[in-house]
């Protein structure tokens, strides 16, 4: 838990930036839906941009920053997670408290109201709490799709992957495919983390935490199969504080050719993000 209390005051301190490349170690597939099927096209497709271009939506790795934390810091359990849709077949249950001190509602947002829990009396939250971390869609590194990928593409830009599903009775195989970005390719990250409190710098070891949880786990679909394995290389970051918004200058608080290198410099980082 953070030393948030009912008593913190807000003030705006400042932004820090977090930027890099979003490395795939193997095939990564965040799925488009997709409402018609295509003669020859892939039973699943990943999501694309306007141009036809893959790329991470933020609110994909937003959410899943979000489950990995709310399990490591043992918050996925009955009596921690409320729901936010009930609709049967599509419930959603995440984790939510009335506690100052919950960084899941620090970093992520926390909106008033009486919600219902899974399990236990429902949870009536009286105060907002402003989300502190925003994550932009993370467009692909052209130049990470390399000539010689291209050349073993079924597409320019992303692979197919054909998988089986085998009847445990009859022995009987079906197939279907899955649209993937390949190994190798890179997306361009951007996060923020809003800093409007001198105790909010704690929070920066917290979404550390959670993107090192990520690179051990995967992102998107078929994460059992393989697919979704991530890192994240050339990292960046950069403190900009209030008076930088009126014209003063930005201060580079970390710079890390990995995530392991910049977990050891955490302590070192919040020490800089001075107003």
């Amino acid at each position: 838990m953070s030393s948030h209390t009912a008593q913190t005051e807000l003030s705006f301190l400042g932004k820090l930036l977090i930027e890099g490349d979003l490395v795939c170690e193997t095939g990564l597939h965040i799925g488009a839906g997709k409402g018609t099927l295509e003669i020859g096209g892939a039973d699943n497709p990943v999501v694309k941009d306007a141009f036809g271009r893959p790329y991470v939506p933020g609110s994909s790795l937003r959410g899943r920053l979000r489950s990995l934390l709310e399990q490591a810091l043992g918050l996925a359990t009955p009596k921690q997670l409320v729901y936010v849709s009930k609709r049967k077949g599509q419930e959603v249950r995440i984790h939510s408290s009335d506690s100052p001190s919950d960084e899941i509602c620090l970093l992520f947002g926390r909106v008033p109201g009486r919600v219902e829990r899974v399990e236990g009396d429902a949870l009536g939250q009286a105060t907002i709490t402003p989300a502190r971390l925003s994550i932009s869609d993370a467009p692909l590194n052209l130049d990470s799709i390399t000539a010689a990928m291209r050349e073993s593409l079924d597409d320019e830009l992303t692979e197919v992957k054909s998988e089986s599903a085998i009847d445990r009775i009859t022995a009987q195989s079906q197939s279907r495919t899955l649209e993937r970005v390949p190994a190798g390719a890179s997306f361009k990250l951007r996060i923020v983390l809003d800093v409007l409190c001198a105790e909010d710098k704690e929070l920066l070891g917290t979404l550390i935490q959670g993107l090192s949880l990520l690179e051990d786990d995967t992102l998107g679909g078929g994460g059992s199969r393989g697919s979704g394995r991530v890192s994240f290389t050339n990292l960046k970051l950069t403190w900009r504080n209030a008076a930088f918004y009126k014209g003063g200058a930005e201060t580079e608080a970390a710079a890390a050719s990995d995530l392991a290198t910049l977990r050891a410099q955490v302590s070192d980082i919040t020490q800089k993000l001075e107003a």
